[in-house]
């Protein structure tokens, strides 16, 4: 795929590429500059499936009857979670915004929902909206909520049946997307009414009707005009692997940074909307009682440079224990992206990426006349850089000197030792 090199003018430029018929409001416009400069979010995948330990796909995965994975609610009581907890923690990680799962693809709300008893308040003996508490601690902590929504479902009689889901039991002459279509709009506007400003809805599941024979329509447009008009600041974004649709704020690319599809998931085209990397903190997005493979912080951090190095914002996925609990691996680990945020954030906060685009060595982020480079992976005591204009550089941690020379084309910067560490960070002044 042919890599798009950010330069910091077209990074500020929130034109859509291929939306062609949509005009972001001035709300929506400063609700983007806004996502852009947070740069770190917490992702969240919580619900009845927690309880199986294996993943918020096991519906799918095991091919459970649609009759018989319902009764999970009967006995789901998260009777240690505690919101204000959570928040703190992810506050303390320097996560500016949290990304909550209100519905998955397996149709159960995480939130009081007059459109059925399947949700966790009037369908489970814990009858409390879990949603409630977290959007209170969100707005006294000062972090943005940001809520995931699925179009599809695997519970759901009126869902048009989809490439999954196809072994759960459910008849097929029930569908109906008219009366799906207004239960969804039920949902979203409870969503956009009852829990006070939310920042962004994250849609989810198109892709599974990608390979039907005739185009499906979700009726995206009103859908989203729906979502701008309860709520004018509210951003749209859809994990929908193509290339943005009108009425679209946000471009998502999932386990991979913009311009990069290692994952298979994100061979669509970088366009100019504020960009979002979503990734799991171990292998599995919902609880996997099995799934140890954490990510180091370590890793983390790196993957939070680089993402900000492409102009793009981290949402960092961790799937909560069926009792409420934050796992401790997740929990070790914000607490060191948090140690290294409190040392460094000046370098990734409000910033975009750099003139220079990614390279082996690392990637730079940019503030007005200041880049940040960021060097991950240099085997020499040197670095060139393409840029001309260069006042002076020192380095971020102590602010000591940087050997800057002269070239053809650009500077060298000098180091005494090769850079090594985490990430070495380079504070570079332009004229």
């Amino acid at each position: 795929m042919k890599k798009l090199l950010l330069t910091a003018a077209a990074a500020l430029s929130l034109s859509v590429a291929g939306a062609q018929g949509y005009e972001p409001s001035p709300q929506i416009k400063k609700a983007q500059q806004e996502f852009q400069d947070q740069k770190f979010g917490i992702f969240l995948h919580w619900g009845i499936y927690s309880m199986l330990g294996q993943g918020e796909w096991v519906m799918n995965n095991r091919s459970i009857n649609y009759q018989e994975y319902p009764h999970l609610a009967d006995g789901f009581y998260p009777s240690k979670f505690n919101a204000d907890e959570w928040v703190t923690a992810f506050k303390d990680a320097g996560a500016r915004y949290i990304t909550f799962t209100t519905r998955h693809h397996d149709g159960f709300s995480m939130f009081k929902t007059a459109t059925s008893n399947y949700n966790i308040v009037d369908g489970t003996p814990y009858a409390h909206d879990v949603l409630a508490d977290l959007a209170t601690a969100c707005h006294k902590q000062g972090i943005s909520l940001h809520l995931y929504y699925s179009h599809l479902d695997w519970h759901r009689l009126d869902y048009p049946l989809g490439r999954t889901g196809l072994k759960l039991g459910r008849p097929t002459d029930k569908q109906n997307y008219d009366e799906y279509f207004k239960f969804m709009n039920r949902q979203l506007t409870e969503l956009l009414t009852n829990y006070g400003p939310v920042d962004c809805i994250w849609f989810d599941g198109w892709w599974d009707h990608d390979s039907d024979a005739k185009p499906f329509d979700w009726r995206l447009d009103e859908q989203y005009r729906l979502i701008h008009q309860l709520q004018p600041q509210c951003l749209v974004a859809n994990n929908h692997h193509q290339s943005p649709y009108a009425g679209e704020d946000i471009q998502i690319f999932e386990r991979d940074v913009p311009g990069e599809n290692k994952a298979g998931l994100s061979g669509q085209e970088v366009s100019q909307l504020p960009l979002e990397t979503c990734q799991t903190m171990n292998d599995t997005w919902g609880y996997n009682i099995t799934d140890k493979n954490y990510k180091s912080a370590d890793e983390i951090v790196r993957l939070l440079v680089s993402t900000a190095g492409r102009n793009a914002n981290l949402l960092l996925n961790i799937g909560p224990r069926p009792d409420g609990k934050l796992p401790q691996e997740s929990l070790d680990r914000l607490k060191a992206i948090g140690k290294w945020l409190r040392a460094n954030g000046e370098t990734i906060y409000r910033t975009r990426g750099g003139i220079v685009p990614p390279h082996d060595w690392g990637v730079t982020t940019q503030r007005g006349k200041t880049l940040y480079v960021h060097i991950l992976n240099l085997p020499d005591k040197s670095l060139f850089l393409p840029v001309e204009n260069v006042k002076k550089a020192v380095m971020f941690a102590d602010k000591s000197p940087v050997k800057v020379t002269r070239c053809p084309g650009g500077v060298t910067l000098s180091f005494p030792a090769i850079p090594s560490g985490v990430d070495t960070i380079v504070e570079v002044t332009l004229q």
